[in-house]
């Protein structure tokens, strides 16, 4: 009797402790920033644990990045990759020396920042030598990743997750199509995907029409049953598993079409 009345109260406490069935979470991240004061102090105003990511070749990099931590954000680096271009930005055939160099060069610009992000970089992610080096790399500095996903022939997050680096995949670009209808409609869907598969990442712009549909749904994301949360609570919640829409850019599953535009 002892023993069972032990189980049973194992059993409770387990039922306890354990996540809600319906759990419905959403991080955004609002990319390219950096760039204009008026567009990132406008991001920077989004209710909610929004991701700021910050480009390293901006003239507002620095401060913009400052401003974000003291605001209580989470600030990312948007690392160019190919085909962007510029001092910073990483491309396959650059040895890995002065791919290290643009690296600590983009995070001295970028403060704060905790992780990173690529910016374009349908040719870079797909290279497995450069992206595991990159993924032990940030594991040495406890910075973490997420994929962009710009390419469906990304092996980047697959190389993270191969050498347990804190990583998540995007699941929803919100604009590439920039009208408001468009976007609500990006957005609706990253709502369904957080009900369907328990949580959903999401990529804006700070585009005017972004903004202004962020700024009037985020408010009311709660009383559709979804939880806006930081990355590194998404990261806690995904445990570092890549999710069932995700598994077919494993690089041993064929190839798909590109998930979203540079």
């Amino acid at each position: 009797m002892r023993y069972l009345l032990c189980l049973l109260f194992c059993l409770l406490a387990g039922v306890a402790h354990a996540a809600p069935a319906n759990k419905a979470y959403m991080s955004i991240i609002i990319d390219d920033l950096g760039q204009n004061p008026e567009r990132d102090s406008r991001a920077l105003a989004l209710p909610g644990p929004v991701t700021m990511a910050i480009m390293p070749d901006t003239p507002h990099a620095t401060d913009f990045a400052r401003q974000a931590h003291k605001a209580g954000k989470t600030v990312i680096l948007h690392l160019p990759m190919d085909p962007a271009d510029g001092p910073y930005a990483w491309h396959p055939g650059v040895p890995v020396e002065e791919l290290a160099r643009r690296l600590d060069s983009a995070l001295l610009k970028v403060p704060y920042a905790v992780g990173i992000n690529n910016h374009m970089g349908s040719r870079m992610t797909a290279q497995r030598e450069p992206m595991a080096w990159l993924m032990g790399e940030l594991q040495r500095r406890h910075l973490f990743f997420v994929d962009s996903r710009t390419s469906a022939a990304t092996v980047a997050a697959f190389q993270a997750q191969a050498q347990g680096l804190a990583q998540v995949s995007r699941d929803v670009f919100l604009d590439n199509v920039r009208t408001t209808e468009a976007i609500g409609s990006e957005l609706q869907l990253g709502v369904e995907l957080a009900r369907k598969q328990g949580s959903a990442i999401l990529i804006g712009h700070p585009y005017p029409q972004t903004l202004e549909v962020l700024e009037r749904e985020l408010p009311r994301l709660k009383r559709q049953g979804v939880e806006l949360i930081g990355l590194e609570q998404m990261i806690a919640e995904r445990g570092n598993q890549t999710m069932p829409a995700h598994a077919r850019h494993h690089p041993t599953a064929p190839t798909g079409q590109i998930t979203g535009k540079e």
